[in-house]
């Protein structure tokens, strides 16, 4: 079994702990993360499902009212208008499991921390 197969597992058995319709918006969360970053690696980290491609890019996870959705604080900071109508903190956002996903915006937000984590992998490569 390779690792990321490995890893797959893991994420499959965290989504299948939920009753059905939240294993449904974890796999759409799931699967929109993987569209828009497709050469991410998918692990399990802090006990949640996590991305990282040069570094971490996201991470989820599911809570008896939301769904919490940590990009970071520079993801959470250049969509903080945005994602002025959820709670959060710094690093995070709840996307309550009463409302339909932000399909658009968690695409978006997660190309951007994509592209910022290419470009802090560039800026290390040019110092060295």
């Amino acid at each position: 079994m390779s690792e990321s197969t490995s890893f797959d597992v893991l994420v499959d058995k965290y989504i299948s702990q939920f009753p059905s319709d939240v294993q449904v918006k974890l796999q759409s969360l799931r699967q929109i993360i993987s569209n828009s970053a497709p050469n991410a690696v998918e692990k399990i980290s802090y006990k949640m499902p996590t991305y990282a491609e040069h570094g971490n890019l996201v991470h989820f996870a599911a809570y008896s009212k939301h769904i919490g959705f940590y990009p970071g604080a520079s993801g959470i900071e250049a969509f903080k208008e945005e994602l002025s109508r959820y709670k959060g903190a710094k690093g995070s956002v709840q996307f309550p499991l009463d409302q339909p996903l932000p399909e658009e915006l968690i695409r978006r937000i997660v190309e951007f921390r994509v592209r910022a984590n290419v470009e802090k992998s560039r800026e290390k490569k040019r110092k060295k």
